[in-house]
């Protein structure tokens, strides 16, 4: 049995929900073409299901924008051009942008040479990217924030401080965004009354719609 369609709203995008109830063991989510499509067994409660199928929708968008990021951005050339500039060049054999990575902004295993950077560095202005990389490649040498690491990086990458001040700023208006009030929101973003953007922090996924095809994913799966 297939319930009617609605639609539901996942960061910031607007996907049409449809849940059919099968003779299935687990909830399970396929997102085709903006429509997430939802198994679900008979015996689970509706609240239970539209809970359940919130959290799929959001691994599954992030998911196919992370996909879509590293299609159209070259993070490897990058983070190799960045690691050229250290005395002793790290190792990198891979670098690629994951919509999963939230509370960091970057990370590098020294086991696999690679790095991973947080999608929404994507959209920030180049210097600020090359920094968190040149960041995480300098702890290669000093794995923690003394002085000599430091000196390194600000060596490497003399836009560091500038870079971490950017960041600071985009993490505190990031958590401080929906607690804001109208007139202060509209502050930060517009420039006059005709609505002419001003620096406006906006999500990389928000107002975009997931590619073509279909990806399933289940309940607990990653």
């Amino acid at each position: 049995m297939t319930e009617k369609l609605r639609t539901i709203e996942v960061d910031g995008m607007t996907l049409a929900l449809r849940i059919t109830r099968k003779r299935v063991k687990n909830i399970n989510a396929r997102l085709v073409d903006g429509e997430l499509r939802v198994s679900a067994p008979s015996w689970v409660s509706r609240a239970d299901v539209e809970s359940a199928a919130a959290e799929l929708a959001r691994t599954l968008v992030r998911r196919e924008r992370a996909r879509e990021v590293n299609r159209r951005h070259d993070a490897f050339e990058l983070a190799r051009r960045v690691a050229s500039r250290f005395p002793e060049p790290p190792a990198v054999n891979g670098a690629q942008f994951s919509t999963a990575q939230r509370s960091r902004w970057g990370s590098y295993s020294v086991r696999t040479g690679t790095i991973r950077l947080n999608a929404a560095l994507r959209t920030m202005p180049a210097w600020v990217l090359e920094a968190v990389v040149a960041h995480e490649l300098a702890h290669v040498s000093h794995p923690d924030h003394s002085k000599a690491f430091w000196r390194l990086l600000r060596r490497v990458c003399p836009e560091t401080d500038r870079a971490q001040a950017f960041l600071e700023g985009v993490s505190w208006l990031g958590g401080a965004w929906g607690s804001l009030p109208p007139v202060e929101r509209g502050l930060l973003g517009v420039a006059s009354d005709d609505r002419e953007p001003v620096g406006q922090l906006r999500l990389p996924w928000a107002g975009s719609s997931p590619g073509g095809g279909a990806e399933r994913l289940e309940r607990g799966s990653e």
